[in-house]
């Protein structure tokens, strides 16, 4: 995937803003109320149909992991989840709130990472912490930030400009940038890419210990199946916009007679 664009990130700077500025109170649904609903979502382009009609519902406190080649519609969902891109047609709901009539009822609750996503490059790390710090309505910023750069080692490039950093230093930077607000939904686009596989493990633990304390909901892309084994539950197999599939690992190994996740997706 090639780097996206800032694009992603002044939409989310300005949905937050806005949602501070109007003064709309953070939402807390009931808990039967499913974290994020999907009916018969379709996005077409002038090319394309990137979503097929996705029906989706999605419980509290889930680790979800969409899977599938690249051009599957794994991002477009996500991104379709968060209100970056509005559907053609469909609904999807977020808290029990439509994300294309009443985004802004629970923006404040949800928040994104992804190593494709650029963050204002001249900034130092700080800054664009800290921003995001402000718009998202973060009490205590100086102490949130000091714990995330001691959590996630960011502690030597705090003041170096974001577009100095390696691809891995900016994957921690983003995860880090993801968690300020404890989202109650945390979309992620591959989180680990660039990682080493320590790294990698830390943020597998950091993520889980965040589900457990929250009761978070977790969406997540991936192409790292020992990754979405080891989180997720269930999966999500799509394909050509389409969801194919929908289980747990274990099922989808127990089903197809395979040792891994990614052996029983190259059989469906």
């Amino acid at each position: 995937m090639q780097p996206m664009t800032s694009a992603a990130t002044i939409l989310e700077m300005r949905g937050t803003f806005w949602q501070c500025a109007e003064g709309v109170p953070p939402e807390h649904a009931a808990p039967r109320v499913p974290a994020v609903v999907l009916e018969n979502v379709v996005k077409d382009y002038k090319t394309c149909r990137a979503l097929d009609g996705i029906s989706l519902d999605i419980p509290q406190g889930a680790t979800v992991g969409f899977v599938g080649c690249n051009g599957a519609g794994k991002t477009t969902t996500i991104f379709t989840i968060m209100g970056l891109i509005a559907p053609s047609s469909g609904r999807v709901m977020v808290f029990g709130h439509d994300m294309t009539r009443d985004p802004y009822r629970v923006l404040s609750r949800m928040n994104f990472a992804s190593p494709y996503m650029n963050m204002p490059a001249r900034l130092s790390v700080k800054q664009n912490l800290r921003i995001f710090a402000k718009l998202y309505g973060v009490p205590n910023v100086k102490a949130k930030l000091a714990q995330l750069a001691h959590e996630f080692d960011l502690g030597d490039i705090m003041d170096r400009a974001t577009g100095s950093l390696s691809a891995g230093q900016k994957t921690r930077v983003s995860l880090a940038k993801a968690l300020l607000n404890e989202p109650d939904i945390l979309l992620l686009d591959e989180p680990t890419a660039s990682l080493d596989p320590e790294r990698a493990a830390f943020i597998h633990q950091k993520l889980e210990a965040h589900r457990k304390k929250h009761n978070a909901t977790i969406l997540m892309t991936s192409h790292n199946m020992m990754e979405v084994e080891r989180l997720c539950d269930p999966a999500v197999v799509m394909r050509y916009g389409c969801i194919i599939e929908k289980g747990s690992p274990a099922d989808f190994k127990r089903r197809y007679g395979s040792a891994t996740l990614g052996e029983a997706l190259e059989l469906m």
